[in-house]
């Protein structure tokens, strides 16, 4: 039998704590106002090199991948401070294998769930214990923050840290796709079991109903990469059919674009298909420019969402790329 104690316990001043599902949102608003949206070229290019190859943001000492939100931050960090490698690392880290983070260095914000054990309370706040009388409690994720450094930003660290971004001497206006992602793309479509039709038209589009997508023709497209992308941003919309994750953006019967479902979905395929394309190395863009304004809304109201449709986004595409032999290794204490 629960027992609990003979009164509520006196409230604790507690220390202001920095409300950090509203700090990562609004850097992600901030971003976008200022043009630079998080999940478009997700790359770095030098001159005329072209980094190719995933571009996921890795640990430089662990190897791990991040995900979900924290991609999208360090994503950000790279565009708008120029860095041009996808590791990252902590002071300490840089510190453990002989390196350092010069001085003056300002540090990324990325965020990582830790367990927590909360105190079990009855309705009137008065702690509860267990037949043996040791107080109840219950484990909870809570979210910390987590400084990262670029290895841009740091000195002396061993090569196998620093690494190398896979680069190709080429145009950046040459945004081609290999045989090889190519075959991996069309792997992906067949083992998710969805239909793809190609038509003479100007929509893109995924039916639930018929579980289809629908593509413009190769050729319409202004670029390879641009063909690839936008089958990839569709493919995440079929993983919301119900007999695959079943996400309510596509089976509810009554979304309605501009919406908030029908927004919020759109916000899924957006980052999945970031995500997905940034693994592969397919580097094109996917016009969705008129849903902006519907996903700021989105993000204003709701501090949460974004951090709702990264989860639903990395769990997509970790769902269409299973069939490939190399997946993502991520570190799930960072998969914020």
């Amino acid at each position: 039998m629960k027992k609990t104690s003979p009164s509520r316990r006196p409230a604790k001043a507690r220390r202001e704590r920095p409300d950090l599902y509203q700090q990562v949102t609004d850097s992600i608003i901030g971003a976008i106002e200022r043009g630079t949206l998080p999940w478009r070229k997700p790359w770095r290019t030098d001159r005329n090199r072209v980094y190719t190859g995933s571009v996921m943001p890795q640990n430089g000492t662990t190897g791990y991948h991040y995900s979900g939100v924290n991609v999208l931050l360090l994503w950000i960090a790279a565009e708008e401070r120029g860095f041009h490698s996808n590791r990252w690392l902590t002071y300490k880290q840089a510190e453990a294998v002989g390196g350092h983070v010069r001085a003056g260095e300002t540090a990324t914000l990325a965020v990582v769930f830790k367990p927590w054990d909360k105190q079990v309370e009855d309705a009137d706040g008065r702690q509860l214990f267990d037949e043996e009388g040791k107080p109840l409690k219950t484990r909870i994720p809570m979210l910390k923050p987590l400084y990262l450094f670029n290895v841009a930003q740091c000195d002396n660290l061993p090569e196998i840290v620093v690494g190398v971004m896979p680069a190709t001497e080429t145009d950046e206006g040459d945004a081609s796709v290999d045989a090889k992602t190519q075959a991996q793309v069309n792997t992906l479509v067949e083992a998710c079991g969805v239909r793809v039709e190609q038509a003479y038209q100007d929509r893109a589009f995924y039916s639930p109903l018929r579980d289809q997508i629908v593509l413009p023709q190769a050729q319409q497209f202004r670029t390879e990469a641009d063909y690839w992308s936008t089958l990839l941003h569709e493919l995440v919309h079929s993983t919301g059919h119900a007999k695959r994750l079943n996400r309510e953006g596509i089976t509810s019967s009554s979304r309605r674009f501009g919406d908030p479902v029908y927004a919020f979905e759109e916000l899924v395929a957006e980052l999945g298909s970031a995500f997905m394309c940034a693994q592969l190395g397919v580097f094109g863009d996917v016009q969705h420019d008129s849903y902006l304004e519907h996903w700021l809304k989105v993000l204003r109201e709701d501090k949460r969402a974004l951090f709702r449709a990264a989860k639903q986004a990395r769990e997509a595409s970790e769902f269409l790329l299973k069939p490939l032999v190399d997946p993502v290794t991520t570190d799930p204490a960072v998969a914020a």
